[in-house]
């Protein structure tokens, strides 16, 4: 039975592309999933497929650095082979940042792409790579409609309070206000959890994203109302390299005291703080549970300290708290991360199943407790599936 034609989703960061095609049709089923990395040196091609044996190649050295460009070609000659007779319909692409303006996603034309150029510096880590490769996908692929889904729409309708600063409101109107992230992530898990249990997703919700970036979420009726990150990626819980909240006080004491710039500054607060800072050892929390240590676990302990603290303001926000559901890559596999931070949780009405927790059960807790606390795998390729077919009408 012949594949009918293909629906590409992009995630383009600044050491990999991710990528994943679904047949555009009924159910998208999945095809395929797969990432280049190691973009800006040599490059690594790796991807999974129904239709073909799980690969892996290295480019060829003689082509030098492997950037965005290379990297949607390789995918184009790969489709050519694995899925030969068959077209690319459209491609998704993740976007971090779409500001004040851009709500529900959209198709891409140059007056877009000189939109979203205007909000790199509120994304510098993440919307450059995003954008190039929107432009590397627009050359490989021309005439194919192309959609950017960003990962700030979820949240655009939070109450004044929770989306400003206290700073002259002109600063406001200017667009210098909360934005919060992981947008598609927490789509994904609303849906999900509609799907899993209704009446729970209509009520008081926090989804908690914990990953080398990692953010929480307070839903009510599936919306979002509140959410940890601020108006750049670095607010509120810690990070696998980025500092979460910090005193403003303590950048001002940097300039001032330290000498340093905003790009030295910028540079430590993205690069070499959060875990990695705090444990002088590694970001990735798998390195920190196998270390000994004791840095590495004061590292684990501030992270599980700051995520409960964001756990008891946002059920604030949310007058209660229904379920908690926890993904990414730490909320979905770190039993350890999350035993620490939701022990003795029981006043708040979270009471943890040990063994549940150590399976990595898909809830989580006691039977008898309050709160139902769910680990739901996370996907946010298949979000910026669904939005693209749902917008070109698959």
């Amino acid at each position: 039975m012949p594949i009918p034609s293909l629906l590409l989703t992009l995630n383009a960061g600044s050491s990999s592309l991710k990528f994943a095609v679904y047949a555009a049709a009924n159910q998208l089923p999945l095809l395929a999933s797969g990432q280049i990395e190691s973009l800006g040196t040599r490059g690594r091609f790796s991807v999974q497929s129904t239709a073909v044996s799980a690969s892996g190649s290295d480019f060829n050295p003689d082509l030098g650095p492997v950037g965005h460009a290379e990297a949607v070609h390789a995918i184009l000659q790969w489709l050519e082979q694995a899925h030969a007779g068959t077209r690319v319909e459209v491609v998704s692409h993740r976007v971090v940042h779409g500001g004040v303006d851009h709500l529900v996603p959209a198709r891409i034309d140059d007056a877009l792409v000189a939109d979203l150029e205007r909000l790199v510096p509120l994304a510098p880590l993440h919307q450059p790579h995003n954008l190039a490769g929107i432009q590397a996908a627009r050359a490989a692929f021309p005439g194919v409609p192309q959609i950017a889904c960003f990962d700030t729409s979820f949240h655009r309708n939070h109450p004044f309070v929770a989306d400003t600063f206290a700073l002259p409101r002109s600063y406001y109107d200017e667009g210098i206000r909360r934005y919060g992230f992981h947008g598609l992530s927490y789509e994904f898990i609303a849906r999900r959890l509609l799907a899993y249990d209704p009446a729970l997703a209509h009520g008081r919700v926090i989804v908690a994203h914990l990953g080398n970036g990692a953010s929480m979420c307070a839903m009510r009726e599936g919306r979002s109302v509140a959410s940890t990150m601020g108006f750049t990626s670095l607010d509120g819980m810690p990070m696998g390299t980025r500092c979460g909240q910090l005193d403003p006080g303590v950048v001002l004491y940097l300039m001032a005291e330290k000498g340093m710039d905003a790009a030295s500054i910028s540079d430590l607060l993205y690069q070499h703080a959060g875990l990695k800072g705090i444990s002088g050892l590694s970001h990735d929390v798998r390195d920190l549970k196998d270390s000994d240590s004791p840095a590495a676990l004061d590292a684990l302990m501030y992270f599980a300290d700051r995520g409960r603290r964001e756990i008891g303001g946002l059920a604030a926000c949310l007058g209660g708290l229904d379920a908690l559901v926890l993904t990414g890559g730490i909320g979905e596999n770190a039993e350890q991360v999350r035993s620490m931070m939701l022990a003795d949780m029981e006043w708040m009405g979270i009471d943890i199943d040990p063994e549940a927790n150590k399976r990595n059960a898909t809830v989580i807790s006691q039977p008898s407790s309050r709160v139902q606390v769910l680990v739901f795998k996370t996907d946010e390729e298949r979000m910026l599936a669904e939005h693209a077919a749902e917008l070109v009408a698959l």
